[in-house]
């Protein structure tokens, strides 16, 4: 079953030195089945990635996949327990990346609720940063 939704998502990303916060307020869809969910919404400007799709997709509260379609592809897993090598693609060029999930957090129901994580990304064995991903996800009235 789909649902049209309202998504508060919160963004933050840090290298160690400097910490960066984008917040983004947008419609979507949730999509709620046996072993998890999905939520899909559209970017916009205010993420760098105008006109992408980004779904994601998570299963048993311990597992994330963040899929963005558009001029820049990603797919990153996150994986409460495991080291994934990801394909993660930019405005600026694409390349593989190393991704180490910290924490998940999930309430979510096929009526909204919320969904949290947080991971450290690498490239080559070299710390890139620690990024937090805070969504609240309500039916549209």
């Amino acid at each position: 079953m789909k649902k049209n939704v309202n998504i508060s998502l919160i963004s933050k990303q840090s290298d160690g030195e400097n910490t960066e916060q984008i917040e983004l307020l947008t419609e979507g869809l949730l999509r709620y089945c046996k072993d998890g969910y999905e939520l899909s919404y559209e970017e916009t400007d205010a993420t760098g990635f105008e006109g992408a799709v980004t779904k994601l997709s998570v299963t048993e509260h311990s597992k994330v996949v963040m899929s963005r379609t558009g001029a820049s592809g990603t797919d990153l897993v996150i994986e409460l327990g495991k080291k994934h090598h990801c394909h993660y693609g930019t405005p600026y060029g694409e390349f593989m990346v190393g991704v180490t999930a910290k924490t998940i957090r999930s309430d979510m129901t096929e009526n909204g609720g919320r969904l949290d994580f947080s991971y450290v990304i690498d490239v080559n064995s070299g710390y890139v940063g620690d990024f937090e991903i805070n969504i609240g996800v309500k039916p549209v009235s």
